[in-house]
């Protein structure tokens, strides 16, 4: 699906795009659509507040409506019943621009509770959709109407924050443009990369109880479990073999859930979605990882990819093979294409298991095998110490007022995660006060990755040079320690939490909490 973009003619979006409802102006009603002004937000006051951003607000109004339901959804061969926005997965595309206003109209039709957290977006708390937190679940019958400013554009996606309904097709992208970005491609496509378990294999719930009944295996073992093993054969693996290497750069163990499917834009590796194209091309590809308990390995059979942006915001251009996506993190890259039929392939990183893939089709040629992997792979992979932020989102340079430690922790043999010792409802908050630049020690202390997520800020990788790249969430490797700045501009109380739904539901979340 594709549809002309407002920047140039010549351009092509594709998956999706102008899904995302009529844009009003402020005050006016187009063509009988119902504005949802009459209904309040969770503030009471009916109104959206921008959270902290350069981008002016634009005084248009975007509106859209979603249903949460159970469906039944076609893989590209492989019929599942799951639960999905609007029947579809992943579920239609919102596109807005900096500055506008999104309000969105939740109805429930699940059996359960849900809610949606807008991934990345920094926006008023009560619009996050953390229940017991910053608002209230929405009840199954019931509605909610999300209404924020969209501060920043990039790349960004919403879904549930309740128990691991992320695990199911309940997802979908969210593409805030800039009007004032170059542009310099001919066209755009999202790719949601997924990992597929429900109505096909153990649903998530069934798999979370699994985890708290039998834990994890050794490759998830404790810092304190692993000591002394050096040298060791402990179920065929010391503590040398399960620390990353060139080999497995996020350690021998990356994940704990073997899924039955992996997709690329809700379609299996022997249907898959295909981009249609021409030779030399420029087009942008928008990676959006909505995976429960997988991280990609990401490459184009025949071309090098040239990295625009991390989780929204805008680095110096370089250029790569590959690189690792982990869950909840975007990527923004540029490819030029090539004559004939490549792969797109997002390979389970350290997984057993047939690779997610899409399809560019610029000419004539075979289709390549679904189970082949490019040799691009194994070529050179991106590092976050690669990237540099460029000059409009770079932070201030600033020494931090606060320094808080984050220590990631396996406890009872991985039937519990931990963060600072506790886990989620008996952890004591990260206390900070407005205004103040807060450097966040985040120290796995387990034997495996976890990719942490911050909302309602946006934070800084910080011993880079300057304030190193903008991100929301970031991989801590095993036994490895990521600091990142992030500006207290956002007062509420903010979920941060391991983006491995399954890490996060047995107890590895705290709250980033504002003095009052």
């Amino acid at each position: 699906m594709s549809t002309s973009s407002p920047k140039s003619v010549h351009r092509r979006r594709l998956l999706q795009v102008g899904a995302a409802g009529l844009v009003l102006a402020s005050g006016g009603v187009y063509a009988g659509t119902r504005l949802l002004s009459d209904s309040p937000t969770a503030a009471g006051d009916g109104t959206a507040r921008a959270a902290t951003s350069q981008t002016a607000p634009s005084g248009r109004v975007v509106t859209r409506e979603l249903r949460a339901a159970p469906t039944t959804v076609d893989l590209g061969g492989r019929s599942v019943e799951t639960w999905a926005y609007d029947d579809a997965v992943p579920g239609k595309e919102i596109r807005v621009t900096a500055g506008d206003e999104l309000r969105v109209r939740l109805t429930n039709d699940l059996p359960v509770d849900t809610t949606i957290h807008w991934h990345g977006i920094a926006l008023p708390q009560e619009m996050d959709g953390v229940p017991g937190l910053n608002q209230d679940p929405v009840a199954p019958g019931s509605t909610f109407d999300y209404s924020f400013v969209v501060p920043d554009p990039g790349t960004y996606w919403f879904h549930p924050h309740v128990g691991v309904q992320l695990d199911t097709g309940l997802q979908a992208p969210l593409i805030v443009e800039d009007l004032a970005e170059p542009g310099d491609y001919d066209e755009e496509v999202v790719l949601v990369l997924d990992d597929w378990t429900d109505g096909w294999s153990d649903s998530p719930d069934t798999i979370l109880e699994r985890m708290a009944r039998e834990g994890m295996d050794m490759g998830g073992m404790s810092m304190g479990e692993m000591e002394g093993m050096e040298g060791m054969d402990h179920g065929g693996m010391s503590m040398d073999d399960a620390m990353p290497s060139p080999q497995a750069p996020l350690g021998a163990d990356s994940g704990d859930v073997i899924y039955p499917g992996h997709v690329v834009n809700g379609r299996l590796a022997t249907n898959p979605f295909v981009i249609n194209s021409a030779p030399g091309r420029r087009i942008r590809l928008r990676l959006i990882n909505s995976g429960g308990d997988t991280a990609y390995r990401f490459a184009v059979g025949d071309h090098r990819i040239t990295v625009t942006h991390t989780d929204g915001f805008p680095v110096e251009p370089v250029e790569v093979d590959t690189l690792i996506i982990g869950m909840g993190e975007r990527y923004d890259v540029v490819i030029t294409t090539g004559d004939g039929v490549f792969p797109i392939v997002a390979a389970p990183e350290g997984k057993d298991a047939a690779p997610g893939r899409a399809l560019l089709r610029t000419g004539s040629g075979a289709t390549p095998d679904p189970t082949a992997l490019p040799t691009e792979m194994s070529g050179q992979m991106l590092t976050y110490s690669a990237l540099a932020p460029t000059a409009e989102v770079a932070f201030e340079t600033r020494q931090p007022d606060r320094e808080l430690d984050v220590v990631l922790e396996m406890i009872d043999g991985g039937r519990k995660w931990f963060i600072n010792g506790a886990g989620f409802g008996d952890h004591d908050p990260l206390q900070i006060s407005a205004g103040e630049r807060v450097r966040l020690n985040l120290r796995n202390e387990s034997m495996m990755f976890h990719p942490m997520h911050i909302h309602g800020h946006t934070f800084a990788l910080a011993g880079q040079n300057g304030t190193g790249i903008r991100k929301d969430t970031v991989n801590v490797l095993p036994m490895e320690t990521v600091s990142v700045d992030l500006q207290a501009d956002n007062p509420g109380d903010w979920a941060v939490h391991c983006h491995n739904i399954y890490h996060a539901e047995l107890g590895m979340q705290t709250v980033l909490s504002y003095a009052p």
